[in-house]
């Protein structure tokens, strides 16, 4: 009796791991999406979030069908390159690179051959990430929305605002790919306008509150934010300043005035980031990424926020009130 006990159970260990190892032969392996991220999971919640929903829409659902990855760079974008390389290696069967041209140049330049969707604010066409928007060969294509192409608005509906004054302040991001060509445009609208610029650079989260106190130090009664990730994915952060500040500023992110900032114009992120997920699902079926055209979101969003204005101690006019896709009581 002892002896038949002591054979069995090595015996069943035995039995038990071949039978293991042969359901797990006979399980199909999932495709895996690399996503890198150039921030942290709580900051990109409601990005990631649409980009999900456009995967679900394409027939895919993580943990089902589908599994992801992630390297997050917690907004030090010089890992980026780092980040992408290692998804690259990993066996992943799409590559996602959303947030900007850093994250995408990154992807771009970690392979030749797996698929990569990206999500921009820029003309992908200008920051050479793709020849053709219609037909983008390679192994890239993705979304575009007009968040950079439209700073100069922001400018004009600042100047709504403070009609009489002769200048503004605006604050850049000198390490983005596209602050160059958005000061020439800011530059050339403010002339239009009659308006000096007052250029302020931040590159760091811990030059915010240098920058915001800055305005009132030069005599300038607003501040515009050009198109960047990085202060987009900071938005609360940013609206905690300017009402500490008391300055009204406009910025590219809903995600601004949703927490207590006055206004902001510019692509509608819950579109550019589902549709990408759309794309992902799409090449995971199969699809080549020279086939599915470079899609450019036009929805363009004026959020304004009542309730900022008021502690701020200004009052938007009629022309914005009547011009917002949303206006926050």
């Amino acid at each position: 009796m002892r002896r038949r006990v002591i054979l069995f159970g090595p015996v069943s260990a035995l039995l038990g791991g071949v039978i293991a190892r042969a359901a797990q032969a006979r399980a199909p392996t999932l495709p895996v999406i690399g996503y890198l991220g150039s921030e942290t999971p709580e900051r990109v919640a409601s990005r990631l979030e649409a980009f999900r929903g456009g995967l679900a829409e394409a027939g895919f659902a993580e943990g089902r069908n589908v599994a992801m990855a992630f390297r997050w760079a917690d907004g030090r974008y010089e890992q980026l390159p780092a980040l992408a390389k290692e998804l690259a290696a990993s066996g992943i069967a799409v590559l996602v690179a959303p947030g900007g041209a850093p994250v995408v140049l990154a992807a771009r330049a970690a392979t030749e051959t797996i698929p990569i969707v990206f999500e921009m604010g820029g003309d992908p066409v200008a920051l050479g990430v793709v020849d053709d928007l219609a037909r983008p060969r390679g192994n890239l294509t993705g979304v575009s929305s007009l968040s950079v192409e439209v700073s100069n608005k922001r400018l004009e509906y600042m100047r709504e605002l403070f009609p009489m004054t002769a200048a503004l302040a605006v604050a850049v991001n000198p390490s983005s790919p596209t602050a160059g060509s958005q000061l020439a445009g800011l530059q050339a609208s403010a002339g239009s306008l009659g308006l000096q610029l007052h250029v302020l650079e931040a590159r760091r989260e811990d030059e915010f509150e240098t920058l915001f106190a800055a305005p009132r130090r030069l005599g300038v009664p607003g501040l515009v934010f050009t198109s960047d990730p990085y202060f987009a994915y900071r938005s609360a952060h940013l609206a905690t300043l300017a009402n500490r500040h008391g300055l009204p500023a406009i910025t590219q992110s809903r995600d601004f005035p949703n927490a207590g900032g006055l206004m902001s114009y510019g692509g509608d992120f819950t579109q550019t980031h589902r549709q990408a997920g759309l794309y992902a699902g799409r090449l995971l079926r199969g699809e080549k990424p020279r086939d599915l055209p470079v899609q450019l979101v036009t929805k363009v969003e004026l959020f304004a926020n009542v309730g900022a204005a008021t502690r701020l101690g200004v009052t938007l006019p009629p022309s914005i009130l009547s011009s917002a896709d949303v206006v926050i009581e």
